[in-house]
């Protein structure tokens, strides 16, 4: 026996309850499964969680400094992290109760717990019952890569999702990765009162970005005591009576890092591998990314994927967009693409790092003509105000349409700052738009007009067709 729907949808994460909503608005008979946490990632171990982590971190940091702003606290600052994570847990549960009550409660859904299973690509099998559908999609997230390191097996690691149920303060946190995940938990423990150690294998943090972006981030961390080593190959970990060691090959030899908890962050991986994808034809690329079009169907028609899982883009906006992008096509004959969007998101250290479009380093690659204009941290009133200088401002412009190519905030608000640049970018208007507004004084975003106002030809990179001519 089975029983026929409409829609399955496989996942709650960020596409896929909003999704749900759409469809049965339309009339459909939806059928939801899920087989843990209602809400993804995003509300049960990624931004709701974290960022009430940061927020508390943030409050520690700001009375430690105080007294640079005429504030006394009488005696040292002490963290309780028991109150540090029941203060996450609730914000967290909150997200996450909702998104399973309205799905329970949503007309013409019903809601399956369990894992569900691909019998064939218009079948899907969850706890013994078999659903079928001409419209199936996929929105399953993403979880922790685990490296192959020796010893590793051998010794207690946490990752993004185990360290929501730390409710103590880590002597000595050795954390392995120098990108988003690990930045951001490598400030908040520090700023919490753990000795901190991110060990990096590259030449320099977060290398997607700028170099000078990188440049700056290291400071910033350094600035609050956080350890960085780079140009570290983690060879071998091992256990160290109560402590962890790790056995590092470095540019200049052999070190080795002790510490009380290990924290692995070195990148995600799709939940696509205990799908059955294969009995539906479903095709992955090399990483377990499921493959998909402009408009994210995969190679089998009536079936999408949507999300972390399609490595379109792996945030919670990129993952609703999905949505919108799904829902536009199907109900309102309306051709949204996954190209239309532009690359936009956010690092959540303090100061935070907004990005929008392409980096510096893209641009130069491209070997097109383009402008760029960059003003530090230090001659933004807003930030001298707050004590905040640490960081800059850049933006990249076509030399010959003069749209906005791309922009770097690293400095007070920057993951809002960030966004009227980028309203402006998807308006594909040019620089001066901006350029010409009155903005609020003081802020952030009013020194942006000013530096496109001294704006200069970006040299090209170093052996380009246009650098040789």
């Amino acid at each position: 026996m089975s029983t026929a729907y409409d829609a399955i949808i496989i996942g709650t994460g960020q596409a896929g309850p909003p999704l749900a909503g759409r469809l049965t608005a339309a009339g459909m008979r939806v059928a939801v499964i899920e087989r843990k946490l209602f809400g993804g990632t995003c509300v049960n171990t990624g931004c709701i969680p974290t960022k009430a982590m940061v927020a508390s971190a943030f409050a520690a940091h700001v009375a430690r400094i105080g007294g640079e702003f005429g504030v006394s606290v009488s005696g040292p600052v002490r963290v309780d992290m028991k109150r540090v994570k029941t203060r996450k847990d609730d914000a967290s549960h909150k997200s996450s109760s909702g998104v399973e009550d309205w799905l329970k409660t949503m007309a013409n859904c019903t809601v399956y717990e369990g894992h569900a299973r691909f019998e064939s690509s218009r079948e899907v099998n969850v706890g013994g019952e078999r659903l079928t559908s001409e419209r199936i999609f996929i929105n399953v997230g993403a979880r922790a890569t685990i490296p192959r390191i020796p010893g590793l097996d051998d010794i207690p690691y946490l990752t993004n999702s185990s360290m929501m149920a730390v409710d103590f303060l880590p002597a000595h946190l050795i954390i392995l990765g120098g990108s988003y995940i690990g930045l951001e938990f490598g400030q908040m423990f520090r700023r919490f009162g753990s000795e901190v150690t991110i060990i990096e294998t590259g030449s320099r943090l977060i290398q997607r970005e700028d170099e000078d972006v990188s440049a700056a981030i290291l400071e910033i961390l350094e600035s609050e005591g956080v350890a960085v080593q780079l140009n570290a190959n983690c060879v071998r970990f091992s256990k160290d009576g109560d402590n962890i060691t790790a056995s590092l090959e470095c540019a200049g030899g052999k070190r080795e890092v002790r510490g009380s908890h290990l924290l692995l962050a070195v990148g995600r991986r799709p939940n696509t591998d205990d799908l059955g994808l294969e009995t539906a034809g479903v095709a992955v690329d090399q990483r377990g990314n499921i493959t998909v079009d402009d408009q994210l169907r995969t190679n089998i028609p009536g079936i999408w994927a949507l999300g972390d899982c399609n490595g379109k883009g792996g945030f919670t906006h990129t993952s609703y967009n999905d949505f919108e992008i799904a829902a536009a096509n199907l109900l309102d004959n309306d051709p949204r693409r996954v190209s239309d969007r532009i690359q936009a998101y956010a690092l959540y250290i303090d100061p935070a790092l907004g990005r929008a479009g392409l980096t510096e380093a893209e641009v130069r690659k491209s070997g097109r003509r383009a402008l760029i204009a960059k003003r530090p941290m230090q001659k933004v009133t807003r930030a001298v105000l707050k004590g905040e200088t640490h960081g800059f401002m850049k933006v990249i412009v076509d030399a010959d349409t003069h749209e906005i190519l791309g922009a770097a905030v690293l400095g007070p608000e920057g993951d809002e700052v960030i966004h009227s640049i980028l309203d402006v970018m998807y308006a594909k208007k040019p620089y001066t738009v901006i350029q010409r507004a009155m903005h609020i004084h003081p802020t952030v975003s009013e020194l942006i007009p000013t530096m496109l106002g001294s704006l200069e030809p970006l040299p090209a990179a170093a052996g380009s067709s246009a650098a040789s001519s």
